[in-house]
């Protein structure tokens, strides 16, 4: 009985005071601080005891603070070194709401320049399968086309036209080369009279008995030179009008030429494509082959068709554009020579204002010899 008494007693005395170690109470004003520094920080219980047991239990049952406060202590110790918070922490519970926020997540922008870097590779590679598989139908149809097993389709007078352009070309390259070959050599000639006219000054001016005849054979090799620089203005003019019509609007309607042609092998190739699934089997995975060959035809002939129509058009302005340069260079051409050939200087000069011929700055420009 006395033992339970103590027992009680044990159970209900936790004297608190305001430094937390046991002793004789104090007065009001130590029990008010006390109060509120429990209020702010909760309770110390540095020095309290925790019944395990009910109220009268055995004396075995307490458990002193101090014990739980070192365990605690040594775990926030360990957490503290694993770098987390301690389980009573708020950041952990925090941390236990959103486990994600501590982590970095991938940039958006990385995400994206990875997605484009994976499509253009894949529009790359789809690219590359496309060109092999169009290469390889269209070497098959220029082999059976070469060898006599293929069909082509075949437009009897656009190709026609096709071989006269090309023909008309050759002819007027070798024209070009040759009016090229006189300005050449009439160059050398005009020199050459220059050249000559300048020593029969000089001569005039060294032999007076022979003053006149020198005289007159200088001016003779000086009306010579004019005229000649006149005539290469003249044959100058007529090279370059030949050659922007060689260089440039042909070789523009023979460069559409090629396409087009290249786009007839296209669409033979993807027509004997067709032709040769039609005449197989017909089930379930020859009919999506027979689908995608159809879409391949009708785009190829679209583009075949479309390039012929441009084919024609550009020959029809061709031909316009050619005989009309034609015709007015070949008129000064026959024009300069003549009036040259016929010592007629004024008429040379009225064909070179007629064609609106202009002649290199210092044509006419006086020899030293005439200058001294």
């Amino acid at each position: 009985m006395a033992d339970s008494i103590m027992s009680k007693a044990a159970t209900m005395e936790i004297p608190i005071n305001s430094n937390g170690d046991t002793g004789s109470m104090a007065g009001d004003d130590s029990l008010e601080q006390d109060l509120q520094q429990v209020m702010v920080s909760g309770p110390n219980l540095n020095e309290t005891s925790i019944v395990s047991g009910g109220y009268g239990g055995p004396a075995g049952g307490i458990i002193p603070t101090s014990s739980i406060k070192d365990i605690r202590m040594k775990a926030r110790a360990a957490n503290v070194q694993h770098g987390s918070p301690p389980s009573g922490h708020p950041i952990t519970g925090m941390i236990q709401q959103h486990p994600g926020s501590m982590h970095h997540s991938p940039s958006g922008s990385g995400l994206a320049s990875e997605e484009v870097a994976r499509g253009v590779a894949v529009e790359k590679l789809d690219s590359v399968k496309k060109w092999g598989i169009n290469t390889y139908k269209c070497t098959k149809q220029m082999l059976s086309e070469r060898f006599g097993r293929g069909s082509r389709t075949v437009d009897l007078e656009l190709e026609a036209q096709i071989e006269v352009l090309r023909e008309t070309k050759v002819k007027y390259e070798q024209v070009l080369r040759l009016a090229t070959a006189l300005i050449s050599h009439f160059n050398n000639m005009v020199q050459t009279q220059q050249a000559l006219g300048d020593s029969f000054a000089d001569l005039s001016q060294k032999s007076p008995e022979l003053q006149d005849e020198f005289g007159y054979n200088a001016e003779t090799q000086k009306l010579l030179c004019k005229n000649g620089d006149s005539l290469l203005g003249a044959i100058n003019f007529f090279v370059c009008s030949i050659n922007t019509l060689i260089n440039k609007t042909m070789e523009d309607t023979l460069l559409t030429i090629s396409l087009y042609e290249a786009a007839r092998l296209e669409f033979d190739a993807y027509r004997s494509d067709l032709e040769e699934l039609s005449l197989g089997p017909r089930d379930a995975a020859a009919a999506v082959r027979i689908g995608a060959a159809q879409q391949d035809y009708h785009l190829h002939r679209d583009k075949y068709e479309r390039l012929r129509s441009d084919v024609t058009i550009k020959l029809k302005f061709l031909e316009e554009n050619k005989v009309k340069v034609m015709h007015k260079q070949l008129l000064l051409f026959h024009n300069a020579i003549s009036a040259y050939f016929a010592g007629n200087q004024q008429q040379l000069e009225q064909t070179l204002v007629q064609f609106n011929v202009k002649l290199k700055p210092g044509a006419d420009k006086p020899s030293w010899l005439e200058e001294q």
